[in-house]
């Protein structure tokens, strides 16, 4: 993302300012009286700042009885997806190691060298001792959540290093297993915690819908990367349907075949966006509300700028910082959020070209978004606020 991009755009540069200077009163830093003295969860903070920067900050904004144990999880499930991220490790060792993770988390001293595709994933799981130790002082209400999901996740994810995603059907439960999984342990902690009703770990498929809203738009917009890594995401089902390899796309990225196979990818994203408004408006937590909706309206600002997008085949496309920090001060009630998403839709149907075989698609998809925008602004509805 370049600032540059947002100087033409006063509103964008009057957030960027704005974020810098009050920002931590919304995705800041709230005091934490955990931290003096625990070297384990002071390494997992600054690990998390270093892995991953966005989450880091909404992390960091939750209630203080429950971000901890969100900073540790999702720790645990970076190191697990860090092991089948590393295109260096035997597909025997991969599968070993992915199936075991999850019993790795009680083995006090337990860390592991040279692995991971990147230098501050290989220092998290060569240092992963220290988040074991932060894991196991846990409430062993949340430890038994955490667990049950790093299995789930490892398994499934053992399941794929020897399989394409083919069908359709794979690239779900492909999603499902790194991304679906993450929302329903999330419901799960939150229910846990009381900071959210019990009953929201019932709603599993809305929560595996907000994971697979984030995961399908990365994997769309990451083409590039992953084809430079050797790795397709994108079902065999669908890019088969464009193009003879899955190379093609990048070689011939301005044909009508290549836009159209992304565009379909970016309808299959979109069609769980309504799912992501309904999960968020069962929402009462102010600060869990943020932490769940930050995401999601950058996931939806994310195919606005890459649908029908070229640069997807070439290049990293990201949205501007402007916007990125005008999305993190305008998401703080449903009704931004569900503004938001109707702006986004806009956007997508003022790039809707004539002529590809799945535009009709999408205008169906983007009627079908606004048309649930329209009823949910009238239901008037604001998350609790707390103090």
């Amino acid at each position: 993302m370049s600032i540059k991009k947002s100087i033409l755009k006063p509103k964008e540069m009057a957030a960027l300012f704005k974020l810098k200077l009050g920002g931590k009163k919304i995705v800041g830093q709230h005091k934490n009286d955990n931290l003096k003295n625990n070297e384990s969860l002071i390494f997992c903070y600054d690990t998390l700042d270093k892995v991953s920067r966005s989450f880091a900050a909404v992390i960091r904004q939750l209630p203080e009885e429950i971000s901890d144990v969100v900073c540790i999880f999702y720790l645990i499930l970076r190191g697990l997806d860090s092991v089948e991220d590393d295109m260096d490790l035997s597909n025997e060792a991969k599968i070993l190691l992915l199936r075991e993770f999850y019993a790795k988390n009680f083995e006090e001293g337990w860390s592991l060298t040279n692995v991971g595709d990147k230098q501050e994933y290989r220092d998290l799981l060569a240092n992963y001792d220290k988040v074991i130790d932060a894991f196991l002082v846990l409430d062993e209400k949340y430890q038994k959540i955490i667990t049950e999901i790093c299995k789930k996740m490892g398994d499934g994810m053992a399941d794929f290093v020897e399989s394409k995603i083919t069908s359709i059907e794979d690239y779900n439960l492909y999603c499902h297993y790194v991304a679906g999984l993450v929302g329903i342990g999330l419901s799960e902690l939150f229910a846990a915690s009381e900071i959210e009703s019990r009953e929201l770990k019932t709603k599993e498929v809305l929560a595996n819908s907000m994971g697979l809203f984030l995961q399908k738009t990365n994997i769309v917009r990451d083409y590039k990367e992953d084809l430079d890594e050797n790795r397709i995401f994108w079902p065999e089902e669908v890019w088969t349907l464009y193009g003879p390899t899955f190379e093609s796309f990048s070689l011939n990225h301005e044909k009508p075949e290549s836009l159209s196979c992304l565009n379909h990818m970016v309808n299959d994203a979109l069609s769980h966006a309504t799912d992501c408004l309904d999960y968020l408006k069962l929402l009462r937590n102010e600060r869990a509300f943020r932490f769940c909706a930050i995401p999601q309206v950058m996931a939806i600002a994310t195919l606005a700028e890459v649908y029908n997008n070229k640069k997807v085949f070439t290049e990293n496309v990201k949205i501007r910082k402007g916007l990125t920090a005008k999305l993190i001060l305008n998401s703080g009630s449903i009704e931004e959020v569900v503004k938001i998403y109707k702006k986004m839709a806009a956007s997508i149907e003022g790039k809707i070209p004539d002529g590809l075989l799945n535009s009709p698609r999408t205008r169906e998809i983007v009627e079908n978004i606004n048309n649930y925008c329209d009823l949910a602004l009238s239901e008037s509805y604001k998350p609790h606020e707390i103090a």
